[in-house]
């Protein structure tokens, strides 16, 4: 076998024979994912080179890459990214996947904003210099407030309790605020940091923060907000739901958008084994009814979003309508409920 030549296709019908016999839902789209990445193709490029050889390198990693898909290892972690709308974000063990039905969350919550102002178009070199000058002075603006607030993703600010007399990311007055050319949005639970960078990067007028509890999480939020270069537009704080957000914003957010864990506990049980087996508990587990944080998390979007502000949130499918309840009855406004891509009940929208 060590003289034998295998070729994309060999590899490629090879690993898809024994992810079947592995149990593998989907061997062929396993394997295609698997095979792409060790050889840095497209899928559809492996069908256009059935021929090309794979050199011992990437015989040695795919073979690593097979076993642990073999073992129930989700895709994601193996290859250590996932799409997600228009971005590809960083994934690892302990940090929850990114899911299709939260890109449904997104759309959404993007949605419940105002429109985004529309701008004239610079006609000559003078106006676009102009404009660029004031684009710039803006970011070093607002980069210097997250920095004064002492927000800005680096380990030394972890202990400093937000820097009560720091400058503000919002300006103070009402005759400020009003002039901000930026709506605030706080995403709760971020996980991998998706939805936060999916908003700041598809709605360049808004300013997120970002907060989880898990330290797994806040670092690896924080790894995709630099190598996506939004590090100007999300901040990443550790914290429980949002208790590491400072007082001074709350009523001030035009938008809390939030993935909580939200399977209910006897639900878990009859998890697919790689979410069950491999995803982290902490970014599941919901409660006996699933809704254990997020009756948490309604009262703390009623302190923090402004009249008028939009709160969304992905939820179990059979929660939909307790959750719909809870809402109304805590004062919100306007509540819907949103389908997903599989047509079952997913997403909670409302207003304050």
């Amino acid at each position: 076998m060590e003289n034998d030549i295998w070729t994309v296709k060999r590899a490629l019908d090879w690993t898809c024979g024994y992810l079947d016999r592995k149990g593998d839902e989907n061997p062929r789209v396993s394997a295609e994912w698997l095979l792409s990445e060790v050889c840095s193709l497209r899928r559809i490029d492996l069908y256009m080179n059935p021929k090309r050889p794979l050199d011992r390198a990437e015989l040695d990693l795919l073979h690593d890459y097979v076993l642990r898909r073999g073992k129930g290892e989700p895709l994601q972690y193996i290859t250590g990214e996932a799409p997600f709308r228009y971005l590809t974000v960083k994934v690892r063990p302990g940090v929850l996947i990114p899911r299709p039905e939260t890109e449904v969350l997104v759309s959404e919550a993007l949605s419940c904003l105002p429109a985004a102002a529309k701008r004239e178009a610079a006609w000559n070199a003078e106006s676009f210099e102009q404009e660029a000058a004031a684009v710039a002075q803006l970011k070093e603006r607002i980069r210097e407030a997250f920095t004064a607030e002492g927000i800005d993703g680096g380990e030394e600010d972890a202990d400093a309790d937000q820097a009560d007399d720091a400058s503000d990311i919002v300006s103070a007055s009402q005759d400020e605020q009003q002039a901000d050319p930026y709506f605030l949005v706080a995403d709760i639970c971020t996980g991998s940091g998706c939805i936060a960078c999916s908003i700041a990067s598809e709605r360049p007028d808004t300013r997120v923060i970002a907060t989880d509890l898990s330290p797994q999480a806040v670092a690896l939020a924080r790894e995709n907000v630099d190598a996506l270069e939004l590090t100007d537009k999300v901040k990443v704080l550790e914290g429980d739901l949002g208790d590491s957000i400072p007082e001074r914003y709350l009523g001030r957010f035009d938008l809390v958008v939030s993935n909580p864990p939200y399977i209910p506990t006897e639900v878990l049980a009859s998890m697919p084994r790689e979410v069950a087996d491999f995803e982290p508990e902490l970014a599941l587990d919901g409660g006996a009814d699933g809704l254990d944080l997020f009756r948490r998390l309604l009262n703390w979007a009623r302190t923090a979003l402004k009249p008028g502000g939009a709160f969304a949130c992905e939820l179990h499918e059979t929660c939909l309508d307790d959750a719909a309840q809870d809402a109304r009855a805590a004062g919100f406004s306007s509540v819907r409920i949103v389908r997903d891509l599989a047509d079952r009940p997913r997403v909670l929208v409302c207003r304050l």
